[in-house]
């Protein structure tokens, strides 16, 4: 009961930006299937007279389906930007094959002898389809369009990725944050919507919605195309914005913590992290919140902006580890020890930029940075068991689970399985406590606020003094969840403030409070 209290009372306290995100989540749905009606019923009907046609077709539809979503919305920022209208055209992509195959589907199951019975009564190519196949075919072709919303309604939410909105950004904002009743806040309205949208398709299609013609349709649906684009795109220009990933966006030591450090407002949307070094490369925003120690930044000629005020606290590496698995195998903690203080930031900026720029694989750059600093041994003693070790999904957890796993295979008697991609924090904390995994990389603030909860730490001096800070979070971590952190590795992967040297060279912007000046004076 106090769960259900707890979610209630954050909806009341969130209603107004659910509502903004539902409508905008509304209105990428209704655009992208409405663009996909307008393109794949009249292409399905093209492809019932051209068998060849149609297999191309089909084919290729069939195939835009196996592109992972977050890829494709990738792909959408050097070619168009970010925001709504990458999100609409991805979307759009999305809901092609089931409105063209029902089409096709629809109209080829006509009974053969009503069509001749119809061509008997001397009706023309363009009758034959507008008084008998269309109409007969509709309840196929309604149920490739229902199919395609409910598509189109999930794939929105990770359309938030890229700035346009909708009811992932509470979503991510809450995996981020370990949060259940953000995620929920996100959840429950889409899968509402879907259900409504879902509804309200088979109500229409009850209504005899044959006898409207084609002419009609089409200006009702260019009508609500038309209006909803103009909801989206009303106020996407912006002069200069900030493009900020979803947890920066609702931690404390994020925007909203730095809102009231430097006492400014800016411009923002929401972007993946892996993805805002595209858009500020792409020019499509202005600053982004990077990590100190990321490859793109050298990559892309980036400008890390100082924090004059001293507002983001320490993020210093660590490996997480159950104090379960230490207790059984404790040669694990000689050999991980070994990392210890082994890393500056300089050090794992250059390991990014050989993942991210160079393209080299992760595990070569791991076990070339090993044989670097003199820890490298390869396997030589036969495993009794097999150590699971997890990452998060960016390049230098990557990095940092595969030196782990050689660490592990090269100085003990166990085998090393390197789970990568897992997510975000809340994801690999959850497998860790549960015992899906044996350790994973972590950072201090992360564990302090995302896990600890205790955000109210951070202004106080836990925030300015690293090694307390780590302290804390290992003691605390000891007495609530029986995991332990091995000693810091010897890097700050912090967050920052980025912007493009050039820019920040022309606008005079060598600081964060350069910048609040620079938002002011505009």
């Amino acid at each position: 009961m106090d769960y259900l209290s707890g979610l209630l009372a954050y909806f009341m306290e969130n209603g107004s930006l659910l509502a903004k995100q539902t409508a905008e989540h509304l209105g990428l749905t209704i655009v992208s299937v409405a663009m996909a009606i307008l393109t794949g019923v009249p292409l399905g009907i093209v492809c019932t007279h051209y068998r060849k046609l149609a297999t191309i077709v089909l084919g290729v539809t069939g195939m835009l389906q196996t592109i992972p979503s977050i890829a494709l919305l990738g792909f959408m920022i050097p070619v168009v930007g970010i925001g709504a209208l990458p999100a609409i055209i991805a979307l759009f992509l999305y809901a092609l094959l089931p409105i063209v195959r029902n089409t096709v589907t629809g109209i080829h199951g006509v009974d053969p002898s009503v069509r001749e019975a119809a061509i008997g009564m001397g009706l023309s190519r363009k009758q034959l389809l507008t008084k008998v196949e269309l109409p007969l075919a509709l309840p196929v072709i309604f149920a490739g369009v229902r199919t395609a919303t409910v598509i189109n309604v999930g794939v929105a939410t990770l359309a938030a990725l890229i700035a346009s909105g909708g009811l992932g950004e509470s979503i991510f904002g809450g995996i981020a944050l370990n949060n259940t009743y953000m995620i929920l806040a996100g959840a429950i309205p889409a899968a509402l919507l879907a259900i409504v949208l879902d509804n309200f398709l088979g109500w229409l299609q009850g209504k005899n919605v044959a006898r409207i013609q084609p002419g009609a349709w089409l200006g009702i649906w260019l009508s609500i195309t038309g209006i909803t684009l103009w909801m989206l795109f009303s106020s996407v220009s912006h002069s200069f914005r900030a493009g900020f990933a979803p947890e920066f966006m609702v931690m404390s030591e994020g925007y909203p913590g730095l809102r009231k450090t430097y006492n400014f407002q800016l411009s923002t949307v929401v972007l993946q992290s892996g993805l805002m070094y595209d858009a500020l490369h792409a020019k499509a925003v202005d600053v982004i919140s990077g990590y100190s120690t990321d490859g793109r930044i050298k990559e892309y000629k980036l400008f890390t902006l100082k924090d004059d005020l001293s507002h983001f606290p320490s993020y210093d590496a660590g490996i997480t580890i159950r104090q379960e698995v230490l207790d059984t195998y404790p040669q694990i903690r000689t050999a991980l020890e070994q990392l210890s203080s082994k890393f500056t930031d300089a050090d794992m900026i250059q390991l990014n930029y050989q993942v991210d720029v160079l393209k080299k694989s992760p595990a070569s750059v791991a076990t070339n940075y090993l044989k670097r600093i003199g820890l490298f041994r390869p396997p030589t003693q036969k495993p009794i068991a097999v150590i699971r070790i997890g990452s998060k999904i960016f390049t230098e957890q990557y990095i940092l689970a595969e030196m782990i796993a050689r660490l592990i295979e090269g100085y003990t008697n166990l085998k090393a399985d390197v789970k990568t991609g897992m997510g975000g924090t809340q994801i690999c904390f959850e497998a860790l406590a549960s015992g899906a995994i044996d350790l994973y990389p972590e950072y201090s603030g992360t564990g302090l606020e995302v896990i600890l909860k205790q955000k109210h730490l951070l202004p106080d001096s836990v925030s300015k003094n690293p090694e307390y800070l780590y302290a804390y979070v290992d003691r605390e971590y000891k007495k609530k969840f029986n995991i332990r952190w091995l000693p810091p590795l010897g890097f700050n992967n912090t967050y920052a403030l980025l912007m493009r040297q050039e820019q920040a060279k022309a606008l005079h912007i060598e600081s964060i409070s350069d910048l609040k000046r620079y938002i002011e004076s505009k």
